[in-house]
């Protein structure tokens, strides 16, 4: 009997040691703990060409300290050729945000954009930025004081597919010069290179001012802007395209320009597709349209001195993003 007992505390210590052997050897290990970790969103935020309003809005947006420090998402700012672009890009989902022309998001979603019946139905509004003017850069004394001057010339009329080019093509078209020109397509700082470099007689832009580009030009050549109020005025322009609204580029704005320069303005706007989050729309309008967010974006340009709560809502007529919606109506500004 005392050999039995002894037997069977021997078969259990064994028992053990072998559990214990096994234990050690991994096969009976605790399963490790899942931490389940949320998916980063990417946000890919389409800007414009160098010497561009679009870009510096697109890159402003990324390098913001608070925005970078959001764990649901990241920005990433993309270059582009402009409006027209990122208009395609953000219908198509290729970029979640951009910067758009209200007159190409108006355009687009109506499936009125020029030789382009496609309607853009997936670029949704968030805030507005800035008012964007038509600006014509001429050489001082030279005998251009009109669009229809150009006939003959050599023109810069923006980058293909951008919103200034678009606009430029719009407005020549409607005052019958487009096809009476010789055409560069050709981002601003390159124009401003080449009207420095006397391969342009003028150049076009569409954009805030004051714009890095002209103060290019004027440094190297004593220029002159064009009139572009009168000749819209006198064209019908407006009647035609009534989202244009009438403005001036103040006197001294750039060197040797020491008067009023009467114009046209479209707004350009932060829009999103449909599939951003609302929730991610409502975070970055939270942390850009605060005193500190605002302050930041005025550091990077002086464009951005319009920007508020109070108009952040102002002349859009195509639908908000939801996230957008919720963020205005909050602050009062939309019903």
């Amino acid at each position: 009997m005392k050999n039995k007992g002894l037997l069977i505390i021997i078969g259990a210590v064994v028992i053990v040691l072998i559990f214990a052997g096994l234990y050690i050897s991994g096969i009976f290990k605790k399963a490790p703990t899942v931490v389940e970790k949320k998916e980063t969103s990417r946000i890919v935020f389409g800007g414009g060409p160098a010497g561009g309003t679009f870009q510096v809005v697109a890159n402003a947006i990324q390098v913001y300290k608070p925005m970078k420090a959001v764990a649901e998402f990241k920005v990433q700012a993309q270059s582009s050729a402009g409006s027209v672009e990122n208009l395609r890009k953000t219908d198509s989902g290729a970029q979640q945000m951009s910067v758009v022309y209200s007159g190409h998001v108006y355009l687009g979603r109506n499936g009125m954009m020029k030789n382009d019946t496609k309607k853009y139905e997936n670029v949704l509004a968030v805030a507005w930025l800035y008012g964007a003017p038509a600006q014509l850069v001429t050489r001082k004394g030279s005998a251009i004081k009109s669009v229809k001057d150009l006939k003959g010339k050599k023109v810069g009329v923006g980058n293909a597919g951008s919103g200034a080019f678009a606009n430029c093509e719009l407005f020549f078209s409607h005052m019958g010069v487009w096809d009476e020109i010789e055409r560069n397509a050709m981002g601003y700082n390159d124009a401003a290179q080449a009207f420095g470099n006397n391969q342009l007689d003028a150049f076009w832009l569409f954009t805030a001012f004051p714009s890095g580009a002209v103060i290019m030009a004027a440094q190297t050549n004593d220029i002159e802007l064009i009139n572009l109020d009168e000749d819209a005025k006198a064209s019908g322009f407006y009647k035609k395209y009534p989202y244009f609204a009438k403005l001036s580029i103040p006197a001294n704005t750039y060197k040797g320009v020491e008067y009023d320069s009467p114009s046209f303005q479209d707004s350009a706007l932060w829009v999103a597709n449909p599939k951003v989050s609302a929730d991610h729309v409502y975070k970055m309008l939270s942390l850009i349209f605060t005193d500190e967010g605002l302050a930041h974006m005025r550091s990077q340009k002086k464009t951005f001195k319009y920007m508020a709560v109070e108009t952040g809502a102002d002349g859009i007529v195509t639908p908000f993003h939801p996230g957008a919606e919720k963020f205005w109506k909050e602050k009062g500004v939309l019903k």
